[in-house]
């Protein structure tokens, strides 16, 4: 790369992990500019929370913070407008993937769609112009002769790594992605933001997807309704409060009395049902992923082995990947893993390489 000529946009949150990759990248003698989506629709959500977070009113403080980061540094921070694409491919996503008995990850689907995707066309048809694309994101890309092209590999800082949620990415864009924060680990962003007196360097961070952390203000009360908890002989143990507020392997909430403890172990959206049951129920041999990308390989035909992770904190157990053509295979974990949980995502890895990934069904 030369630096004199490469143009770099960067994916600005108001945070200090994508303030400090804008930082470096503009020490490192880049000339950078900084984008931030703009989703929020500002409809009332119920979000009582005020801390940031992906979606809801704190949006306009983050966009604030992202500015004031630019101006700090010098660089030019431009807001693109994405309500109606967010409200359309993750925000209508995440509601039906819940209203089906599923339980949606929706930074795996806003990643490849919008941050990735609809950020960088709408950024490119709005005149910023621009070579490359940073992100503050834990993770690393490098060229890998064994596979022939640039791939994406876990994060120094095991703890931190979001190598999980970007398994989508289009094989393609990954030579055209920067991830300076991908050798460090968060101690040294935080010691570094400080150094650096980054206004953004003691902004605490938020893991929530909805402000609070309540999801029901994105759905209709039509839509919620309650139900049954059976267990697996189809006894009724309770009642829910509509399935949107369970998910498998969850074990708080349920409010039943009884002699061991119980854990969602199906989630029936056709007769609006929890199936409930004891631990040992929740262990899984095998699963069935659809909608697979790959990103360090073009294709997988035959049986392979792989370390499968079937949520962000799994630790990631080792399978065999079988493929089944039309984007699906099935996974065959050498153990049996616990709570594989329909609408998540697996992502598939080659000891810290990833190799693609898909949609538990």
């Amino acid at each position: 790369m030369n630096k004199k000529h490469d143009k770099i946009a960067v994916g600005m949150s108001g945070g200090v992990d994508s303030s400090l990759a804008a930082a470096i990248l503009k020490m490192d003698g880049y000339d950078v500019v900084g984008i931030t989506m703009k989703i929020f629709g500002g409809e009332d959500i119920g979000a009582d929370c005020k801390g940031h977070a992906c979606y809801g009113p704190g949006e306009s403080d983050d966009i604030l913070r992202a500015g004031e980061v630019a101006d700090f540094l010098g660089i030019p921070h431009h807001v693109i407008d994405l309500k109606a694409e967010y409200g359309e491919h993750v925000l209508s996503y995440f509601t039906s993937e819940y209203l089906a008995g599923k339980t949606p990850n929706p930074c795996t689907r806003c990643n490849p769609k919008m941050k990735f995707g609809f950020l960088l066309d709408r950024a490119r048809s709005a005149g910023i112009c621009f070579d490359l694309f940073a992100t503050g994101h834990y993770v690393r890309q490098c060229w890998m002769d064994i596979y022939g092209k640039h791939v994406l590999k876990k994060a120094v800082d095991v703890e931190k790594d979001q190598s999980y949620f970007l398994y989508g990415l289009p094989k393609e864009i990954i030579p055209t992605l920067l991830f300076p924060l991908g050798a460090l680990t968060k101690q040294a962003v935080r010691a570094r933001a400080a150094e650096l007196r980054l206004p953004v360097a003691d902004r605490p961070e938020s893991q929530d997807f909805i402000e609070g952390g309540d999801y029901g203000g994105l759905f209709n009360n039509k839509d919620v309704r309650p139900g049954d908890i059976i267990d697996v002989n189809g006894n009724k143990m309770g009642t829910h409060t509509g399935i949107i507020n369970y998910t498998v392997g969850q074990r708080k909430g349920l409010g039943i009395p009884h002699s061991v403890p119980l854990y969602v172990l199906r989630i029936d959206a056709a007769e609006n049902t929890i199936v409930v049951a004891p631990k040992s129920y929740l262990y899984a041999g095998s699963l069935i992923v659809g909608h697979i990308n790959l990103i360090a390989l073009d294709r997988i035909d035959s049986p392979m082995p792989i370390t499968a992770k079937i949520r962000q904190k799994h630790q990631g157990a080792p399978a065999l990947f079988e493929p089944l053509g039309n984007d699906r295979a099935k996974v065959i974990f050498d153990s049996p893993q616990l709570a594989v949980t329909p609408g998540q995502s697996v992502v598939f890895y080659d000891n810290d390489v990833v190799l693609g990934g898909g949609i538990i069904e």
